[in-house]
């Protein structure tokens, strides 16, 4: 894992996420209980059904950038397979969301993708602060 799975994992989950917004317009405006579902704006389905979405082509979009930058650095990353790995995980959490709402799983799997996003992002900096570390050392030489 260099990043390349990332990148196209990242756009599908991107383009399904988009497609669901879609579905998220119809409910507003175009559904037979459209009033019911905007007054519901800020509690209920209606915000959790945000929360994915939102969450969804943000942790979409932060797999393609990671893929891009882990493809880019790929000779001077350290962890680079732990950090991919990590944020392809992390996409649980808006899927875990749609599930929660959608099928009623637990949010196990909400918090298992916050946790391995947040660790993902975290091991990102600690890696290209190491790279930026060790290039000024031999920069410096």
């Amino acid at each position: 894992m260099n990043g390349k799975y990332n990148i196209a994992i990242g756009f599908l989950t991107m383009g399904a996420f988009m497609l669901y917004g879609f579905l998220l317009i119809y409910l507003r405006d175009f559904a037979p209980n459209a009033e019911e579902w905007a007054n519901s704006y800020s509690n209920g389905k209606h915000f959790e059904a945000r929360l994915a979405h939102v969450h969804g082509n943000l942790f979409a979009f932060l797999n393609i950038v990671i893929g891009f930058l882990l493809l880019h650095y790929k000779d001077g990353l350290r962890n680079s397979k732990t950090i991919s790995w990590l944020a392809i995980i992390g996409l649980l959490m808006p899927i875990g969301i749609w599930a929660e709402l959608y099928l009623g799983l637990p949010p196990i799997f909400v918090l298992i993708g916050a946790l391995s996003m947040t660790a993902s992002v975290f091991v990102s900096g600690f890696s290209f602060l190491n790279l930026i570390m060790k290039s000024k050392n031999n920069f410096d030489k």
